[in-house]
């Protein structure tokens, strides 16, 4: 369990699990993988969804709840529990997710890959912080905490991009009682201290189901389910429900996603016809996310500053952190389900430009963390040597 919690091991998983997914679509086995991604199992005249939809609204609903825990520790006991405390990543944030948005409608404006615009916007914690693990051994803690806060900041945009632009047809019914799961799911949560805490226990594990469901038939995106869960959830509760949870995600839930949405054929056809939503995933991640965070950080470390506050990151630093943001993986992938929910072939190029992008910034990110990481080594020695 020590190794699932760990940040280099699961990004191993991760990469392995998608890797795996898209070379057995490209297998003699592809209509295979296809028909059991693509199987419908549920409850007939309740619910039914195919196996992939039950991977990307069920399971990965368990995933967005672990990561609400963190955002709600944070913004109430964290790195980002103050307004000055966020405005710098907040700036940084702002850029990382503009400047990705501009590079892909350069590509994709006034075609029919416009509106995967939201795609680039996100950048993978678990994956930004396992290259930081592998590459970054001796990096000030300034850019880690730098970093963390603005993977947490991508993450809450793209939670609302999820909310706001993929909820169609709401049922207004079905929202309400997902509102009352909600607070019901909260009034359970400070029962787990007392000595009902296994039958609150499991009553928390039903409303929470209950809650997944009714959101998922309101029309909002079910994932908002564990988001909401996860954000309402008394602190201490919460984050021992994390504690518990993690190592399933890491193991189970994210490779499982990470498979079946790098399950995808990858075209016959020349560069020249791919699809813009490709090329443009493919340029916003790596080059729009450097760029976006390097020139917003650089401006956000200037913002206000006061004698005594602790010295900018460097621009080096800053280019670490813009290339580690580029690794939109997890939530990318999603964005991409839902921004082609009905155009097969644009979706599935989508996905392997999230691939073929989160993978160039992961090579990048690994050279300039560990150019920086030998850098802040020097400097490190240097002063430990006498005058």
């Amino acid at each position: 369990m020590r190794l699932l919690r760990s940040a280099r091991f699961p990004a191993i998983i991760l990469l392995a699990a998608a890797a795996l997914g898209l070379i057995l679509a490209n297998s003699p086995i592809a209509d295979g993988v296809q028909a059991v991604k693509h199987a419908y199992v549920g409850i007939p005249g309740l619910l039914q969804m195919d196996v992939g939809h039950w991977i990307a609204d069920g399971l990965l609903a368990v995933f967005f709840f672990v990561v609400a825990v963190e955002l709600q520790f944070e913004l109430t006991s964290g790195q980002l529990n103050s307004a000055k405390k966020a405005l710098r990543p907040a700036i940084a944030a702002a850029g990382g997710v503009l400047v990705p948005i501009a590079a892909y409608l350069a590509f994709a404006h006034g075609t029919d890959a416009a509106s995967g615009w939201p795609i680039p916007t996100a950048t993978d914690i678990a994956f930004a912080l396992g290259v930081l693990a592998v590459f970054g051994k001796g990096l000030p803690s300034a850019l880690r905490v730098f970093l963390l806060a603005l993977a947490i900041l991508d993450d809450i945009v793209g939670i609302v991009l999820i909310a706001v632009l993929f909820t169609s047809d709401v049922n207004f019914l079905y929202l309400g009682l997902a509102v009352v799961g909600v607070v019901i799911f909260r009034i359970l949560s400070g029962q787990l201290d007392t000595r009902g805490r296994v039958p609150a226990g499991i009553a928390l594990v039903l409303v929470g189901i209950l809650t997944w469901y009714f959101v998922y038939q309101s029309g909002v995106h079910a994932t908002i389910a564990g988001v909401a869960l996860g954000l309402v959830m008394i602190q201490q509760p919460a984050l021992q429900a994390r504690h518990h949870l993690e190592p399933w995600v890491n193991a189970i839930v994210l490779p499982l996603f990470a498979f079946a949405s790098a399950s995808v054929a990858i075209p016959a056809v020349r560069a020249s016809e791919l699809s813009p939503a490709f090329w443009g995933v493919l340029v916003a991640l790596p080059i729009g996310k450097i760029v976006g965070i390097t020139a917003a950080g650089w401006i956000s470390q200037r913002v206000g500053r006061h004698e005594g506050d602790p010295p900018p990151l460097a621009v080096g630093d800053l280019l670490a952190a813009g290339a580690l943001g580029g690794i939109g993986f997890t939530v990318s992938l999603l964005l991409s389900e839902l921004a082609f929910a009905g155009e097969a072939e644009i979706r599935d190029q989508a996905t392997l430009g999230v691939l073929a992008g989160s993978m160039v910034s992961l090579i990048l990110s690994g050279v300039l963390v560990s150019w920086r990481a030998m850098h802040h080594r020097r400097i490190a020695v240097a002063q430990e040597q006498p005058a």
